[in-house]
């Protein structure tokens, strides 16, 4: 049977106020159908980010600490300087770019945990081997030591610019501290590491989708409720604040995700989980004509939910409905990366830390 998605949360349309549960809300879509699935290969653990190379090839990063090229199918290991890579609870290797000039420069950069900072490193690549070219973020961003929290997605805006997701390290403050770097998305210059904070208020920013019009959207994992998909607004509050405006020390999370009272400005998120969170991750547009009426559509992985959610937005921003389809549903366990390939297909990776796979999703 194919499954659509009601919603019980509040949500805001752009252009209109936030709603509640039972008001005005987008509408479930139809399930997509002709949806296939293949295993482009497997024997991975915990495969977080896929980056694909002129040539074809992909780029993977696991978890642990390791760096995979994936041909035909086939795994090579690639041999980089990742020694300080500390792999603990949710951290250790995790986001990738390809950079743009790739084919010239063989550069592309990572996120990961070390002991003292979630750190962004540029990598050059020759042949399988990988060797450090520059460090792009010279202040760390700040690190949990259980992992919590890392956030760690990277993605390239319209202009070239690199967009880094970060978590707030379960620490109450961080979120509201416009010197902290954690709960944060930040936008810096890919080849000179400058630039700053673009957005806060933010809980644990686990995917970041670039429109085709730069219009920037992220997911993000809620507390036991309320998952978020965001529209970000430059210098935008988003309104995550376990220390309650500083006046508890504990991490508190019975705080709303998105606290309108505390912050009136604070921007709502265009979609929300409600209960229960799906815990949903990364985030990519479809796009190319072979997927017909689902060009255009925002595919989001879930952890918790084991599924893809597919979000029909407008193009103001709003979410207008949300099908998933029962190929993807529960079918693969916990679903994190999402990536679209040269071939415009989707490109998935499953989070179950046993014999993890890439799967290859087309239409069709």
């Amino acid at each position: 049977m194919r499954r659509v998605v009601g919603f019980a949360a509040v949500l805001l349309l752009a252009g209109c106020s936030s709603t509640p549960a039972g008001g005005n809300a987008p509408s479930s879509r139809e399930a997509p159908g002709g949806i296939r699935v293949e295993v482009v290969t497997a024997g991975l653990t915990h495969p977080w980010e896929i980056g694909f190379l002129p040539d074809g090839r992909m780029l993977v990063t696991e978890r642990p600490g390791r760096l995979v090229l994936v041909d035909k199918g086939q795994k090579t290991p690639v041999d980089a300087e990742l020694g300080d890579v500390v792999a603990r609870g949710e951290g250790g290797l995790m986001g990738l770019v390809v950079h743009p000039d790739f084919a010239t420069s063989k550069r592309f950069t990572t996120c990961f945990n070390t002991d003292e900072d979630v750190r962004l490193v540029t990598f050059e690549l020759d042949g399988t081997a990988a060797k450090r070219v520059r460090d792009p973020l010279r202040d760390g961003i700040p690190t949990n030591a259980s992992g919590r929290h890392s956030g760690c997605r990277l993605a390239l805006g319209k202009d070239g610019e690199l967009l880094v997701g970060t978590g707030d390290t379960a620490k109450a403050t961080a979120s509201q501290d416009r010197d902290n770097l954690g709960g944060k998305v930040l936008k810096l210059d890919l080849a000179t590491g400058q630039g700053g904070v673009l957005t806060y208020g933010h809980r644990n920013v686990q995917g970041i989708a670039v429109r085709a019009d730069g219009t920037v959207f992220t997911a993000e994992h809620g507390p036991d409720v309320d998952d978020e998909v965001n529209v970000l607004k430059p210098g935008a509050n988003y309104g995550w604040d376990p220390s309650q405006g500083g006046t508890v020390e504990d991490y508190d999370e019975n705080v709303p995700m998105t606290d309108l009272e505390r912050f009136p400005d604070a921007v709502p998120a265009v979609w929300s989980s409600g209960r229960p969170t799906e815990a949903i991750c990364d985030a990519v547009f479809l796009a190319g004509g072979q997927w017909g009426d689902l060009e255009g559509t925002l595919a989001v992985t879930a952890l918790k939910g084991s599924k893809v959610l597919f979000f029909t937005v407008t193009p103001e921003g709003g979410v207008h409905a949300v099908s998933i389809p029962e190929e993807l549903d529960g079918t693969h366990g916990r679903l994190r990366g999402a990536a679209l390939g040269p071939d415009g297909a989707l490109y998935l990776t499953t989070s179950t830390g046993s014999d993890d796979k890439i799967l290859r999703v087309s239409r069709g």
